[in-house]
C-alpha cells in the first residue's frame, strides 16, 4: 500500500482531469470502460492535489477486514488500468497537432499574400503576350498523306491561253451593263457544260441584317428579311460539278470566285478565268478522287452573302413543289429553282440543284489589282472565321509551301502596320535580342533570341490575329464554310505588275493556276478530314505560329488571381464582421449569436442581390437594339444616345426599386466589409464569364481579362482612399480614375480608333456601327462586351462611389 501511495503521489502535479482519472476505482467505470461523470463531478469538488508524497484522504467510515481486503484486490487489478489511460492522456497532451495538407498551406499562403501575387501574376501575364513572338514555331505539315508538291505540275500555257479567251469575252460583255447580269452566268454556264460538267443555277435574294438576340447562335449570318422588292431583284450563282473518276461522289472540294456581275473589273474577270482553267484541267485528269465544285459567286449583295445562300440550300433538304412557293415567301427559302426552261441558260432541262459529296475543303480565291510595281507575286491569306473559328492548320501549310517554294510567290498574312513603327516594340525586341546572344554565348545550343525586324512584324501579325479573331466576323466569305465545320481559306493573289500586260497577265494565271493545282492535288489524297494538325492556333508569320498550349498561358495568369482576391476578400470582411461583433457583445453581454449570423448571411445575400440586378440590367441592354431598329429615320448618333439614356433610364429604375447602391441593412456593421464583400462577389461572376468566354473564343477573352482584371482588382472606394491622404491613396485614386474611363467599352473602342485613323473623323455613333456589325454576324464578343464587360464596369462604378 506504502508503494501504491507513492505512486499516485507521482503523478500529483498532473492537470485535474488525469487526476481524477486516478482516483476512480473499478466501481467507477460502467460497462464500456467509460468513466462515470458523477465520479468525474465528485473529484473535481474533492479538493487540488498538491506535490507532496503524504497523500491526504477523506476519512472513511470504518469498514470490516473482508471489505478492506476485497477492495484491495479490486483497486490492485484496476490500478494497471489507470496506469496505461494516464500514460496516454499524457501523450496526447504532449503530441503536436497535425499539418495541414500542402495544397492547404499553399493556399493560405496565396490568400494571405494576394496583393503580391495579383502583382506578380499580372505582370507575367501581359509580359507572356508579348514574348508569343518569341516562343512561336516554325509550321510543318502534320498529314503525311498531303505529299504536296510531290508531283509534276500539269497546269500548262494551254490553259492560259483558255483563260486569257474567257477574260476578253467577259469583258466584252461589261459594255452591256444591263445584259451583264444574265450573260455573264449564262456565259460560264456554256463553258462548264463544255468541259463536261453539271451545271446549274442556283437564285437567291439579297438580304440585310436583321437583329435577332433570341437566335443569336440558332442561325447564320444574313438570314434576316428581304431587301424590298427582292422577290423581282435576285442573284444568280453559277455552279459546276465535275464528278471524279476515282471517287465515289462521298467527298468533294469547292472553288468559289466571287464576282459582281452588275459591275465586273478586269481582277474578277481574271479570277472566273484561272478558276475556269483549273476546272476545265481537272475534268480531263484521271487521279481525281473528289469531286470538284466550281461556284461562281455573284456578289452583287456582297461576295458572304451569295457563298451563305447557296451552303444553306447545299446542306438543306429541298422538297419538289416548295421552290415556287418560297419564291413568293419574304421569310422563305433562298433555293427559287424553277422546275421548268432554265431562262438564263435556254436549255430545255430543268434547272435542278444538284450536290456532290461531303465538303473536304474550300479554296476562295481572288486577283487583286493593287495597281502598284513589287518585286513578286503576292499572295495574301486570310483564315479567320466567326467567333474566332480557325481552319486547320495543315491547310494554310500546304498554301504557303505551295507558294514558297514550288511557285516563288511572297505569302503575308495582315499586320497591324501601326505597330511597326512602335518605339516601345523596338526597345523590347532590341532587349530580347540582346539577351539572346548573351545566352547563345553561355551555351551555342540554346536557340533563344529573335531578331529586331523578326520580333516586331510578328508582334504585328499576332495583334491583327488576335484582334480579327478578337472582332468574330469573318476577313472573307471563305468564314460561311466554318458555319458547317467545313476548312476553307481566301487566297488573294495580286500581281508583281498591270494587269494590262498581256505577258506579265499570262505567267501571272500560269503561277496561280499551278498553286491551285498544287493544293487540289493535297487534299485529294487525303483519306479523311483534316485533323492532325492545330485548329485552335495565332500567327505570328505566314510560316510562324503559336499554339493553344501556349498563348493560354497569358491567359490563365491574368485570371489566377481572381479566385485568390475573392478568398481574400471573403476572409477580411469575415474579420472585420468577427471584431465588429465581438465590440457588440462587449458593449452589450445579453447579445446572443444567432442575429449575427443571420445578419452576416443577410451581407452576403445584398452584395449577390446588387450583382444580379446590374446583370439583369445588362441582358435588358443587349435587347434594346432590336427595339430601335424598328424606330423610323434613325442615324448612327441618335441610335446610340437613345441607347445610352435609355440604358441609364433603366438602370436607375432597378436601382431605385430593387437595390440601391446606398441602401443598406441598418444592423450595426462595418461598411468596409460591405464593399469587400460585393467586391467579392463581382470578381467571383467576372472570372467566371472571363473563364466561359474563353472556350468561346480566346482571343475576346484575352483582350478583355487585358482591360477588366487590374480594373477588377485595383478598384477601391474613393472615400477611404481620401481619407488615408497618402501618395499611395492618390496614386490609387489615379489608377481607378484611369482604368474606368478606358475600361467603358465605347471609350475604349473610340480611343483606339482615334490612335488608329485619327480623332478627327471619330464621333459616338462609330460605336454603334461598330456593335451593329457584331450582332450582324452573330459575334460573341457582343454578348460579352453587354453581358460581361459592362456589368463588371458598372459594378466597379459602384464600389468606387461607396458611401464608407
Amino acid at each position: 500500500m506504502i508503494q501504491e501511495h507513492r505512486s499516485w503521489a507521482a503523478f500529483t502535479l498532473m492537470p485535474k482531469r488525469l487526476n481524477v482519472l486516478l482516483m476512480s476505482t473499478a466501481s467507477d467505470f460502467n460497462a464500456d470502460g467509460k468513466l462515470l461523470q458523477d465520479v468525474d463531478i465528485a473529484a473535481t469538488t474533492q479538493g487540488e492535489l498538491v506535490g507532496n508524497e503524504n497523500f491526504v484522504t477523506k476519512e472513511a467510515e470504518p469498514k470490516s477486514r473482508a471489505q478492506r481486503e476485497s477492495e484491495n484486490k479490486t483497486d490492485g487489478s484496476f490500478f494497471n488500468l489507470r496506469l496505461t489511460m494516464a500514460e496516454s492522456v499524457v501523450e496526447d497532451s504532449q503530441s503536436p497537432k497535425p499539418k495541414p495538407r500542402p495544397i492547404v498551406r499553399i493556399g493560405i499562403f496565396l490568400i494571405t499574400h494576394s496583393s503580391f501575387v495579383s502583382v506578380v501574376c499580372c505582370a507575367a501575364g501581359i509580359l507572356a503576350l508579348f514574348l508569343l513572338p518569341l516562343l512561336a514555331k516554325n509550321t510543318y505539315i502534320s498529314e503525311n498523306a498531303l505529299m504536296p508538291g510531290s508531283a509534276n505540275p500539269m497546269f500548262s500555257r494551254h490553259e492560259t491561253v483558255e483563260a486569257n479567251r474567257l477574260v476578253k469575252e467577259i469583258m466584252d460583255l461589261k459594255l452591256k451593263p444591263a445584259e451583264a447580269g444574265i450573260e455573264i452566268p449564262r456565259l460560264l454556264a456554256q463553258r462548264m457544260e463544255e468541259s463536261d460538267a453539271e451545271v446549274y443555277h442556283h437564285k437567291f435574294h439579297g438580304k440585310i441584317s436583321q437583329f435577332r438576340p433570341l437566335h443569336f447562335f440558332s442561325d447564320i449570318p444574313y438570314s434576316g428579311i428581304m431587301l424590298e422588292n427582292g422577290s423581282a431583284s435576285h442573284g444568280i450563282n453559277t455552279v459546276g460539278i465535275i464528278r471524279a473518276p476515282r471517287g465515289d461522289g462521298k467527298e468533294a472540294i469547292v472553288f468559289v470566285t466571287p464576282y459582281n456581275s452588275t459591275k465586273i473589273e478586269l481582277s474578277e474577270a481574271l479570277s472566273l478565268g484561272l478558276a475556269y482553267s483549273v476546272f476545265s484541267l481537272l475534268s480531263r485528269v484521271t487521279w481525281l478522287a473528289k469531286d470538284i465544285v466550281w461556284l461562281a459567286a455573284d456578289s452583287r449583295y456582297g461576295e458572304y452573302a451569295s457563298v451563305a445562300a447557296w451552303l444553306r440550300d447545299y446542306h438543306s433538304p429541298v422538297f419538289s413543289g416548295s421552290d415556287k412557293f418560297g419564291a413568293d415567301m419574304s421569310f422563305g427559302t433562298n433555293n427559287l429553282h424553277e422546275h421548268k426552261a432554265n431562262p438564263t441558260t435556254g436549255a430545255g432541262k430543268p434547272d435542278v440543284f444538284r450536290r456532290a459529296g461531303t465538303m473536304a475543303a474550300a479554296l476562295v480565291f481572288k486577283v487583286v489589282d493593287k495597281r502598284e510595281e513589287i518585286e513578286k507575286d503576292t499572295l495574301s491569306i486570310y483564315a479567320e472565321a466567326s467567333n474566332g473559328q480557325m481552319p486547320n492548320l495543315d491547310l494554310i501549310n500546304i498554301v504557303h509551301f505551295l507558294a514558297v517554294h514550288a511557285q516563288g510567290l511572297r505569302v503575308k498574312v495582315e499586320k497591324v502596320h501601326s505597330l511597326l513603327n512602335s518605339a516601345w516594340l523596338q526597345i523590347m525586341g532590341q532587349t530580347l535580342e540582346s539577351l539572346g546572344k548573351v545566352a547563345r554565348s553561355l551555351n551555342p545550343q540554346w536557340k533563344f533570341g529573335i531578331s529586331v525586324p523578326e520580333y516586331v512584324e510578328g508582334t504585328a501579325t499576332l495583334a491583327s490575329s488576335l484582334y480579327y479573331q478578337a472582332l468574330g466576323v469573318p476577313t472573307g466569305s471563305h468564314g460561311a464554310f466554318r458555319d458547317y465545320q467545313v476548312d476553307a481559306i481566301t487566297m488573294e493573289i495580286s500581281p508583281k505588275g498591270f494587269l494590262n500586260n498581256e505577258v506579265r497577265r499570262s505567267e501571272f494565271l500560269l503561277r496561280g493556276g499551278r498553286l491551285i493545282e498544287g493544293v487540289v492535288r493535297s487534299v485529294n489524297n487525303l483519306l479523311e478530314k483534316f485533323h492532325q494538325s492545330f485548329f485552335l492556333y495565332l500567327l505570328t508569320a505566314p510560316s510562324k505560329f503559336v499554339s493553344v498550349g501556349v498563348y493560354m498561358i497569358a491567359l490563365l495568369l491574368l485570371l489566377v488571381p481572381l479566385p485568390i482576391a475573392a478568398a481574400a476578400l471573403y476572409s477580411g470582411a469575415n474579420r472585420l464582421g468577427s471584431i465588429s461583433k465581438e465590440e457588440n457583445q462587449v458593449s452589450s453581454p445579453a447579445s446572443i449569436d444567432k442575429p449575427g449570423v443571420a445578419f452576416k448571411s443577410w451581407r452576403w445575400l445584398h452584395a449577390a442581390k446588387v450583382v444580379f440586378i446590374v446583370h439583369l440590367w445588362s441582358a435588358i441592354v443587349s435587347l434594346l437594339p432590336a427595339l430601335i431598329n424598328q424606330l423610323p429615320e434613325m442615324t448612327p448618333m441618335t441610335s446610340m444616345l437613345v441607347w445610352a439614356s435609355a440604358s441609364i433610364f433603366i438602370l436607375l429604375i432597378l436601382y431605385s426599386m430593387l437595390g440601391s447602391p446606398f441602401s443598406y441593412p441598418t444592423v450595426t456593421q462595418s461598411q468596409n466589409s460591405e464593399w469587400a464583400i460585393l467586391k467579392a462577389v463581382m470578381i467571383a461572376v467576372a472570372s467566371i464569364g472571363l473563364g466561359l468566354m474563353s472556350i468561346i473564343n480566346y482571343a475576346t477573352a484575352q483582350i478583355g481579362a487585358i482591360l477588366m482584371v487590374p480594373m477588377c482588382l485595383i478598384v477601391h472606394p474613393l472615400k477611404l482612399s481620401c481619407r488615408a491622404g497618402s501618395l499611395r491613396a492618390f496614386t490609387l485614386i489615379a489608377c481607378n480614375l484611369v482604368l474606368a474611363v478606358f475600361g467603358f467599352p465605347p471609350v475604349g473602342l473610340l480611343m483606339v480608333k482615334g490612335w488608329s485613323e485619327g480623332f478627327s473623323g471619330v464621333n459616338v455613333g462609330d460605336f454603334w456601327s461598330w456593335a451593329e456589325s457584331l450582332w450582324a454576324w452573330n459575334s460573341a464578343t457582343y454578348l460579352y462586351l453587354v453581358l460581361v464587360h459592362l456589368p463588371c464596369w458598372v459594378l466597379c462604378i459602384h464600389i468606387l462611389l461607396h458611401p464608407c
